[in-house]
């Protein structure tokens, strides 16, 4: 793939981490509707890229209507709950397994969202496909957590990546980090609170705060809620 652009803040030679669409010997059938039947809401990494700093062209709205990214999307319960409480903002969703991909767009278009898009894609990776200032709320739920010490560094939530985050949203909108993890919510949130972002909330036990109510929980949620698990969660935002 092509170097990240250089419009960003911060030089680095990264390339995102998964095998090409392209390039994949035995497409199964969710590889073959990301180019076929859900061509016109969903992006391979190629396509995706094309798009940088035009996205809302795909959505056919001016250039000052919001933006939204979910990065991760799972099965898509979240993301076709969003797109349809939200008609007026356009939603993107971003993520890198075929089966979820698919099945996320194809909740969202069952629900009649016409505001809703997906991409393959690497979100440690963002600049390559956004353009600085093109996206407003940022959702980041339930990442993975990498719970061993050495695969920490494959964890998203990094200085350099919210410095990338920063540039690429606008004034005004914030980030929502949604964790199921203990550890991972305690490694992330110093990292935002020593960023650029401002905090606006922040608790270890989300389904017991104040936030409680208009928060969407999502079937991987439930799933610890069930156990017991206490949900952390954090919001930031860009002045």
């Amino acid at each position: 793939m092509e170097a990240p652009p250089k419009d960003t803040p911060t030089a680095r030679i990264r390339r995102p981490r998964l095998v090409e669409t392209k390039t994949l010997p035995n497409p199964t059938n969710y590889v073959v509707a990301l180019n076929g039947e859900f061509a016109a809401w969903a992006y391979d990494e190629e396509r995706a890229k094309v798009h940088r700093g035009e996205w809302r062209k795909t959505y056919g709205v001016s250039p000052s209507a919001p933006l939204d990214l979910e990065i991760g999307t799972g099965n898509g319960y979240f993301f076709a709950h969003r797109a349809k409480v939200e008609p007026t903002r356009s939603l993107i969703g971003m993520e890198v397994k075929y089966k979820p991909l698919i099945q996320s767009i194809r909740r969202a278009r069952r629900e009649g969202s016409e505001n809703a898009r997906i991409v393959r894609y690497d979100a440690s990776c963002l600049e390559d496909i956004f353009a600085p200032e093109e996206l407003d709320h940022v959702f980041i739920h339930h990442p993975d957590p990498w719970p061993r010490q050495r695969d920490w560094k494959h964890r998203l939530i990094q200085t350099e990546f919210l410095d990338i985050l920063w540039s690429l949203m606008r004034p005004g909108s914030f980030v929502n980090f949604k964790t199921d993890s203990e550890d991972y919510y305690d490694w992330a949130l110093p990292l935002f609170e020593s960023s650029k972002f401002k905090k606006l909330r922040a608790t270890r036990d989300l389904h017991k705060s104040e936030w409680a109510t208009e928060n969407f929980v999502t079937h991987f949620e439930s799933l610890f809620l069930q156990k017991g698990q206490a949900i952390f969660y954090c919001r930031f935002e860009k002045p």
